[in-house]
Order: C-alpha cells, then structure tokens, then sequence
C-alpha cells in the first residue's frame, strides 16, 4: 500500500508542434484577373487619412531641394541642414511631396526633421488628409525589430507590390513565391492592402504600431499613397502608431 502511493502518474509532454503559432490568413485575391481591372479607383479605393494639421509648417519636396515659404534649402550643405534645423525646431511639420522625388533624395531633409521637428505630417498628393509619421533610420528601424513585443507589424513596399511580414512570417498572398498584396498593372492595390492590414489587426490585437519600409528608389508621394491603406475610414488609423523608414544620409568621410 506504501507502494501505491508513493507513485503517481505523469502526464506526457506536449509535442513540440503544438507549440508553433498558427499560420497567419491568406490576403484575399483581387476579385479580376490581371489586365481586367476597372478604373484605378478600384485599385486605389477612397483617399483615407486625418485632416491636413492646420498650424503645420508646409515644407514641399522638389528633388534634393526642399521649400519652406519663400527660403530654398539644399540640405546636402551642412549650413542649409543646420539652418532649417533651427526653422523647425520645435514644430509640427508638414512635408509636401511632388511627383519625382524619390524617397532617397529626401533623406536629408527626414533626419533634420526626425533631429529637431516637433511632429513630422507626410501629406497625400490626391486629397487633402496627412499621415503624422514616427521617423526612423536604418539602424532605427534595427532597433526597433529587436524589441521584445508581440507582432512587429511592417510593410516591405516594393515596385510590384507590399509584403505584409510580422514577427512569426509573411502574411502570403495568391502567390506564395510573390508579394502579399501584387501590383495591379502597375498601380498600387490600396483596396487589397487595407484587407490584408485588417487581418493582421484581427491577429495581433495588442499591436499598436507599425512600420513601412519602402524601396528606398520608391518615390515621396507613393509612400504617402500607401499610408492611406492603414485608414480603415476618415481619421480611423487601424494603428496607433505609424513608422516611415528612410535611408541613411550618406555622410562624407571627415579627412581629419
């Protein structure tokens, strides 16, 4: 009887498989086949985002030149960095992107802002709604995908297309070798990028940022029409937070 009772029986352990997440959900496949597509408003939906910040300086891209009110800065020169560091400081900042700039050539002018601007706006080229955006450089953006926290939500934004990635993988698309949400002749698939967006927040509920990270050859007012996919409706960012990562300004190397 002592026996018996000194024994007792173990539960066996859980199979390691069990342990793994459960696959992240398929984007829905655009409803036409490709080159059937309607109008580009299909693809690029309704223009959603929060209202243009009226006390916002108005700084306006023109390649590797910016504007501000009546000034040019060639930010390239370390005086014109440090003179429109010292026009922003402290202030909310509304960038006006225009049709050729491309994201590499607003490098200059993204960590001046992210150094000395108060908040940073990136405005949509089609209608009057901006996007308040969190800057972050390369090793920025480094840091912040090492943080210990659930989902690490971005979206890779590429010539043909968006590749929805977390921290457990890439939400696949009706190509698995492709991007999550292709190109649609050429046009950017805001409609299909909100759906997708949505299911990661059906996924990662407690994800209050995210981050997108365009090619770095990706022109300003693309990047801005793709903010827009993070807009369920007018002013409802399905996030709390948004991340614009820019490249790294090249830095001539100091001779002394």
């Amino acid at each position: 009887m002592a026996a018996g009772t000194g024994c007792r029986e173990e539960k066996p352990a859980e199979p390691l498989k069990s342990l793994k997440p459960e696959p992240l959900p398929a984007v829905p496949a655009s409803g036409s086949a490709p080159g059937t597509r309607g109008p580009s408003e299909d693809v690029a939906g309704p223009v959603y985002g929060e209202p243009l910040p009226a006390q916002a300086l108005r700084v306006t891209l023109a390649g590797e030149r910016v504007r501000l009110g009546a000034e040019t800065f060639e930010l390239v020169r370390p005086e014109d960095a440090a003179k429109l560091a010292q026009r922003v400081s402290g202030r909310a900042v509304l960038v006006v992107p225009d049709a050729d700039t491309f994201l590499v050539q607003a490098s200059e002018l993204l960590a001046v802002l992210r150094d000395s601007a108060a908040a940073v706006w990136l405005a949509h080229p089609d209608g009057p709604v901006a996007y308040p955006v969190v800057l972050r450089d390369e090793a920025g953006f480094r840091a912040w995908l090492e943080e210990v926290a659930p989902g690490k939500l971005r979206i890779i934004m590429r010539a043909d297309g968006f590749e929805l990635t977390t921290s457990v993988g890439k939400l696949p698309g009706p190509d698995a070798n492709g991007p999550s949400v292709p190109a649609r002749e050429g046009r950017q698939d805001i409609v299909t990028l909100r759906k997708g967006l949505g299911l990661l927040k059906g996924r990662f509920k407690t994800s209050e940022d995210l981050c997108l990270v365009p090619s770095f050859g990706m022109e300003v007012a693309q990047v801005a029409r793709a903010l827009g996919g993070v807009f369920s409706a007018p002013g409802e960012p399905m996030f709390d937070t948004l991340c614009l990562v820019y490249p790294t300004p090249h830095r001539p190397t100091d001779a002394g």
